[in-house]
């Protein structure tokens, strides 16, 4: 992420809007009697009373706090109202939350580029209007202020004792000797507080907003003065605001990172960061930590608004913790069950409504090891490419879990050590997609490419794009499976009996590739006499092609006939290319010869073969005896036999025949040698 200077980022306006205990106004407005009453949201289980997700203001002038369970929550104020997220599938179903901040985000958007960072806060870039009302109508050219943007909290303004708050901050605004970046901040006020207002009357959910120069100086602001209010961070009390912040309430700072700074450095408080230089940060913490902690420090951030309306990702998790954890494969599977038929119908709501599709399937979770000093591992998360559909999702979370499991649990899995049986125990699971974008104008059905031009079908965007995500490969697909089942699609007898062509050096062999857009796993050539080509080139006037293995198969006959031995493949290679001398003799005699010729030049042509594949150094290197026969056993069994049949002189079908029948006496006959 590139690390703007002061000089290139002091004059943007960034607000930060954070919802005033969203959770708690959903439940309000569905239930008008609840308001101003202290209200506390709980997750649907009843352990304890459940655990509390969010807390009226009301209820926490009471002393109720988020990390209570409900029972607390009663003990410590007995009026309290506790209202039960709503449930499906046996977990808390946010839904209804989500659907209300999309309601915000909507009317937020308006006034300029958004980022919704989650279900309750977004960010603005509010540079352009702010620029534009400066130009237009400036804050001290203006005859009133509205009454919202003077209750702003301003850092580092001065007043005098017994000064009125909202006179003081309509002086600030309407400085006329103000700099372009206060004035720019002045305007962002105004605009903020207007929006905050909307947000109210179309919703009725009352929020409150950060605004300073950048996003992070922003986030921190709104959470300084809560509810329904507004801060402003200029850029003269950045200093002021980040002397006295703890390093752990910095975004990035809350986990190991800040510790370490805690404990290794003595670094308690953002401004303690001052007191080392760049070149000491980066000598500890690496060149790019080390800079980004440099700028943190002077609240220095490059990080821009990314102008995004909908959530980068879809999740749904589920925690068990204490005694519900999750001891056996067949109850991990039905929560990763319940979970994927969540993430699948988000997914398909994505799709239908915003065009969206995803292409990344994650799964996390939480565990721990009974008898064992390795306890503290972490569960590895796991990912693999998505395939859309309730049961493919679910098939494919089963899979990473147990591929993370058995990372896991380590060489010995869960086998009895001794008379101990180790276990294992997960307390969270989680099944997540990313990657999500846009569908791209004018997607069509990878089908097209298996399929002849002029054979393609016109296809709408809808039924493209269902098709698309139908037959998207998950990792439990390999490669290898998919190469079978497009070569056995595109194999038909038409497309092995080419013609052959002797002065022609032969095509090698083509590498499957499963993101290939295209079927040609191979290309061939056969052997024939120059007058049969001649007659091919008077016929076409392409001359000889070699053909591509790779259109679709037709007839039913050709389905029938299913996938050609390996070895009739091997049959269509010439085993050695004619030396540029040979191809000079050959022009000099008449057609006619040649075709009367040419079962002995193929008697010749068997023999050149048999000398190439003895002798002790040839263009292929190695000889029969050395090829590793193992490597037959991971084919399958039809095709072992058969390669070992021609494999073994002594059981070949055709054994005992003189060279000039033209039986091969080598594995050379049936591959091109390499060209130097």
């Amino acid at each position: 992420m590139p690390i703007a200077r002061p000089e290139t980022s002091d004059a943007r306006v960034i607000a930060h809007v954070d919802m005033d205990c969203f959770y708690v106004q959903v439940e309000q407005r569905r239930q008008p009697e609840l308001r101003g009453l202290p209200t506390a949201v709980v997750q649907y289980n009843e352990w304890q009373g459940g655990g509390l997700i969010a807390v009226s203001y009301e209820a926490r002038k009471c002393g109720v706090k988020r990390s209570m369970r409900g029972d607390e929550a009663k003990a410590a104020c007995p009026e309290i109202q506790l209202v039960q997220v709503p449930v499906a599938r046996g977990k808390a179903d946010l839904n209804t939350y989500r659907s209300a901040g999309s309601e915000v985000v909507s009317i937020l958007a308006q006034s300029g580029k958004c980022e919704r960072a989650s279900i309750d806060e977004v960010y603005l870039d509010l540079t352009d209007a702010a620029e534009s009302m400066l130009a237009d109508a400036p804050p001290e050219s203006l005859d009133s202020i509205d009454e919202e943007a003077l209750k702003s909290h301003i850092l580092g303004m001065s007043r005098n004792e017994g000064d009125d708050f909202k006179e003081s901050v309509r002086d600030w605004i309407c400085r006329k000797d103000a700099d372009r970046r206060d004035k720019l901040l002045g305007c962002g006020m105004i605009i903020v507080a207007e929006l905050r207002k909307q947000v109210l009357k179309e919703t009725e959910f009352s929020c409150s907003a950060g605004i300073a120069h950048n996003k992070m100086l922003a986030k921190l602001a709104s959470g300084m003065n809560k509810p329904a209010q507004q801060t402003v961070v200029p850029y003269s009390a950045v200093q002021e605001l980040l002397s006295s912040l703890p390093i752990k309430k910095m975004k990035q700072l809350g986990g190991k990172l800040g510790t370490s700074l805690q404990t290794d450095m003595g670094v308690n408080t953002v401004g303690d960061l001052l007191q080392f230089s760049e070149a000491k940060l980066q000598e500890h913490w690496g060149t790019n930590t080390g800079t980004w902690l440099w700028n943190i420090a002077r609240g220095i951030s490059g990080e821009e608004v990314q102008g995004r309306l909908l959530p980068k990702s879809h999740g749904s998790g589920k925690t068990f913790p204490g005694p519900r954890a999750l001891k056996s494969l067949s109850n991990v599977q039905h929560w990763l069950n319940q979970l994927s038929e969540e993430l699948s119908e988000r997914l398909s709501s994505d799709l239908d409504q915003n065009k969206r599709i995803a292409s990344t399937l994650t799964l996390h979770a939480s565990a721990f090891k009974s008898k064992d000093s390795d306890s503290h591992k972490k569960f590895p998360s796991k990912s693999c490419p998505l395939r859309y559909g309730v049961t493919k999702i679910q098939e494919d979370a089963f899979n990473l879990f147990q591929a993370a499991l058995r990372e896991y649990m380590g060489p010995f899995g869960i086998k009895p050590q001794g008379n101990k049986q180790e276990t294992w125990r997960i307390t969270g699971l989680s099944v997540s997609a990313s990657k999500i974008v846009d569908i791209p104008s004018g997607t069509s059905s990878i089908m097209r490419y298996f399929q002849s031009q002029s054979t393609v079908p016109s296809c709408s965007a809808d039924r493209c794009v269902q098709e698309y995500v139908e037959i998207t490969p998950s990792a439990s697909e390999g490669c290898s499976e998919q190469r079978s089942i497009e070569t056995q699609a595109a194999m038909s007898e038409e497309d092995i009996s080419t013609h052959y062509t002797e002065n022609i050096d032969p095509v090698p062999e083509k590498d499957f590739s499963c993101q290939s857009n295209e079927a040609t796993p191979f290309q061939t050539q056969s052997e024939s006499s120059k007058g049969t080509q001649r007659k091919t080139q008077s016929e076409s006037s392409k001359g000889t092609q070699m053909k591509r293995i790779g259109r679709k198969i037709n007839s039913s006959k050709e389905k029938s006939q299913g996938m050609p031995s390996i070895v009739d493949i091997f049959k269509n290679y010439i085993a050695t290319p004619q030396s540029k001398q040979e191809t000079e003799e050959d022009s000099t005699v008449p057609s006619t010869s040649k075709r009367n010729n040419f079962s002995s030049r193929s008697s010749h042509s068997s023999e050149v073969n048999q000398e190439v594949g003895e002798r002790k150094e040839t263009k292929w290197g190695y000889k029969i005896d050395e090829i590793d026969q193992s490597v037959f056993d991971e084919l399958p069994e039809e095709i072992q036999l058969e390669l070992r049949s021609f494999m073994r002189p002594n059981k070949r079908p055709n054994a005992g025949k003189s060279k000039g029948d033209g039986s091969a006496s080598s594995i050379a006959h049936y591959f091109p040698p390499l060209k130097r």
